[in-house]
């Protein structure tokens, strides 16, 4: 996790992600996913644009699998964008930085 980041878990999601008063961008991500490792500079570079209007973070899938599946989750990289604890938006795959800034600010 970079210094922006936080680490999300199945200890610390709803409290994270759906009470919080800011839009938060998870990014469901595993170790042996190399599109993940792509786009990871990207979300770090988000984290510290963004850090005081969204909270971001990673949930590792393999770590945490349960909330994976409750949000469907079938492949990673994917990110999605709480706002009022609720899905906001979603993207699939390592995609340009302008693509999650653009739905980033839709949310805020």
């Amino acid at each position: 996790m970079g210094a922006n980041t936080v680490e999300f878990s199945d200890q610390n999601f709803d409290e994270k992600v759906l009470t919080s008063e800011q839009p938060v961008l998870v990014d469901f991500w595993a170790e042996w996913c190399g599109p993940c490792h792509m786009i990871a500079p990207t979300i770090e570079e988000v984290a510290a644009e963004y850090k005081d209007k969204v909270v971001v973070g990673k949930l590792n899938v393999d770590h945490h699998p349960e909330i994976a599946a409750k949000y469907g989750i079938r492949s990673i990289p994917s990110l999605l964008i709480f706002k009022n604890g609720q899905v906001d938006n979603q993207i699939v795959g390592a995609v340009p930085k302008t693509h999650i800034t653009e739905l980033l600010n839709r949310a805020l």
